[in-house]
């Protein structure tokens, strides 16, 4: 195979694997509090990406120089506090209609670049943006004579997100990816030891043993991740993200007994649609601006 089949499959491998960690999260948050069990799974990453520092080329020492410090920790707070919103959105919400408003996270990106990091965005990224929102006001549409308040809470969560990936923009202009990722493991770890203990749950050894498959698809699909961007760039990548939301309907159908209805599974298609397209088109257009310098 070619490398960039290699990556292709790293790439399925991650995105599978961090569905299942979803399905498993879900449950645990069912029975434990969200900020344990982000608690327990950021200490088996934090672990693996300090493993993996060491390892590189210069060892923690290099790995860990930053040109943006204070950057590096929010945006590690920033994904942190995002774990822990996720997994309370699929107790309370379900995996299907969370992932179906997750991803609008694109379009939100592309709307909050512009103000953030200055970038312009031309009338076919603002139509895709449009309709993007249009699919995501499908999703939320009430079912009933009253709408959701719960569903606040995933968008919350998808705002969170797309601030993330804003400042994880901007912290690669200075700071390589594996830099990023270590404070990511390391500043998430330490924020999730400060407050979590707080919420410590006593579990069943049953339930351990689910801990500790999230611990390890965790780092396993971090894992494929990384190898994924190493062969792939991240515009070959994202749209695979978008298989999270079939995987998180079927689990959610199947496992969870959970129902999607007509406005979710059409919102979902106009919002996958219109996020495939952003992504493209900030594809196209980093190509243009790199060709013309």
């Amino acid at each position: 195979m070619t490398s960039k089949t290699h990556g292709y499959v790293f790439a399925l491998l991650a995105i599978t694997i961090f569905s299942l960690q979803d399905a498993i999260s879900k449950h645990l948050a069912s029975a434990y509090p969200p900020i344990f069990v982000t608690m327990i799974r950021y200490w088996a990453f934090a672990l693996f990406t300090i493993i993996l520092a060491s390892k590189m080329r210069g060892g923690l020492k290099a790995t860990a120089r930053t040109k943006r410090p204070l950057l590096q920790v929010v945006r590690s707070v920033l994904l942190a506090v995002q774990v822990v919103l996720a997994i309370t959105c699929f107790a309370i919400i379900g995996l299907a209609r969370s992932q179906a408003i997750f991803s609008a996270t694109p379009i939100l990106i592309a709307l909050l670049s512009m103000p953030i990091l200055g970038e312009r965005v031309g009338w076919r990224r603002w139509m895709a943006i449009v309709a993007g929102l249009f699919g995501v006001l499908l999703i939320l549409k009430p079912e009933g004579e009253f709408f959701d308040v719960k569903l606040l809470l995933a968008i919350t969560s998808c705002f969170n997100f797309a601030f993330y990936v804003i400042a994880t923009r901007l912290v690669s202009r200075d700071d390589s990816a594996i830099t990023s990722f270590f404070y990511t493991g390391v500043i998430g770890g330490i924020t999730m030891t400060i407050i979590g203990p707080f919420y410590w749950s006593w579990m069943s050894p049953g339930d351990w043993g689910w801990m500790a498959l999230v611990c390890m698809t965790s780092i396993s699909s971090h894992y494929f991740l990384i190898r994924a961007y190493d062969l792939l760039d991240a515009a070959a990548v994202q749209p695979l993200t978008y298989l999270s939301l079939v995987y998180a309907s079927i689990i959610g159908v199947t496992i969870y007994d959970e129902t999607l209805s007509l406005n979710t599974i059409i919102g979902s298609i106009v919002v996958v649609a219109a996020g495939i397209f952003t992504v493209w088109r900030e594809h196209v257009v980093g190509r243009r601006a790199t060709v013309a310098n």
